[in-house]
């Protein structure tokens, strides 16, 4: 539509659109964690590869269209610089990309199902404990393919995941005012996202599937998991751990709905903001029906139906970070990434029994952070510590 035929309400939708919703924005076997950049003795240290394995329905891998095709499979390394800040994705704005200061893609390889699947496998054999989990991370709306896989490796490393990461990828259209269309995109992907929950479930050797989902994603996470559920596979062959919901942009009947199929098999956690400004945007973009990730926890009403439906809640409201738009914090305050990880980082009953390591590591951070594990139902209202003053330029919420 061209501007003189523009309506008055749709140029102020798409103003209020531009001004919050527009910023929502390999070696097998490397180890993801992340090391400091000198060492004893002030040798630099090199920057740190993060292995992802990624399926993606992007019809067009280098051109977002918003088309979505069949799964493709593939293997990316991501290196993550030496002087990394942890809930920032450094990247160039003037200088020339650089691996001692940047996140810079250095590998990718295309697999076959089989191939995907026998290198998931590969890479589970021999681990133990939490080591053998595996994480998938599900984007959010206006979200390349690149600065997917440049988040999900920023997670991994701020939060001291040492699993296998895996990267969910759907063909978001990557512009502001595509919400519409994001949204049928995602939908069309519950197939393929389905499929590769339940194919992980039955990995030889795996410990648990976790399921990390921002915002659009969560929906697209939540329709899978509902889909396994219908097709009598709703804990993944025993192998579903936990799902973390980050700013939820779900309708609340409709999570409630989703709730009643899944059943107890999943163990779901939402981190939710009430001053979430671009879920508020959502909102209204849908005739003002309540969004998940932006429950008012103060509200008795709130959190009396929040605690019935049997999820655990952490009330991000008013959390200090780097976004203002309060979207983002799931991955751009440290202090939430740590509780993450820390939430991951539960060894099972079988594993403190069964086996005699333990990742020392992954013990520290969850006894540091106790408060990253509630009973199903509970809802916390301060979950973490009140989070520093934001010092650097804030950027827009993916949603």
């Amino acid at each position: 539509m061209t501007l003189h035929q523009t309506s008055w309400p749709s140029l102020f939708i798409a103003g209020a659109l531009s001004l919050t919703v527009s910023a929502c924005a390999s070696l097998p076997g490397m180890p993801s964690a992340s090391m400091p950049s000198t060492s004893l003795f002030g040798e630099k240290k090199p920057a740190t590869l993060v292995q992802e394995f990624v399926v993606t329905t992007r019809k067009d891998l280098g051109s977002p269209t918003g088309e979505a095709g069949q799964a493709k499979y593939l293997t990316t390394t991501i290196s993550v610089p030496p002087g990394h800040e942890a809930g920032v994705i450094e990247r160039p704005s003037i200088t020339p990309e650089s691996k001692k200061r940047h996140f810079v893609i250095v590998g990718q390889r295309k697999l076959d199902e089989a191939q995907f699947n026998a290198e998931i496998a590969a890479q589970v054999s021999g681990r133990v404990g939490v080591s053998r989990d595996v994480l998938v991370f599900i984007h959010g709306f206006n979200t390349g393919y690149d600065e997917a896989r440049f988040r999900l490796a920023q997670i991994v490393t701020d939060s001291g995941f040492t699993g296998v990461p895996v990267l969910f990828t759907w063909p978001s259209r990557n512009k502001f005012l595509a919400y519409g269309s994001d949204r049928e995109s995602a939908t069309a992907s519950r197939d393929a996202l389905e499929k590769l929950l339940r194919d992980l479930g039955q990995t030889p050797g795996v410990g648990r599937v976790h399921v990390l989902a921002h915002s659009m994603g969560t929906f697209l996470a939540m329709e899978a998991l509902r889909q396994n559920a219908i097709a009598g596979q709703a804990n993944l062959n025993g192998k579903l751990g936990d799902v973390m919901l980050a700013a939820p942009d779900i309708d609340l009947d409709v999570f409630r709905s989703q709730l009643a199929r899944i059943g107890k098999a999943a163990q779901i956690s939402v981190f939710a903001a009430a001053d979430d400004r671009a879920l508020s945007l959502s909102s209204t973009l849908a005739g003002d029906r309540q969004r998940v990730g932006a429950l008012n926890l103060d509200d008795p009403k709130q959190r009396e139906e929040i605690a019935r439906l049997g999820v655990r809640v952490y009330d991000l409201t008013a959390s200090k970070g780097a976004d203002i738009f309060r979207h983002g914090t799931f991955a751009e305050a440290p202090q939430v990434v740590k509780a993450i990880g820390a939430q991951l980082a539960e060894p099972r009953v079988e594993d403190r029994q069964a086996q005699a390591y333990v990742d020392e590591e992954a013990v520290k951070l969850t006894l540091t952070q106790p408060q990253a594990t509630l009973p199903a139902g509970s809802v916390s209202t301060s979950p973490l510590a009140p989070l520093p003053e934001a010092t650097g330029t804030a950027s827009p919420p993916k949603m």
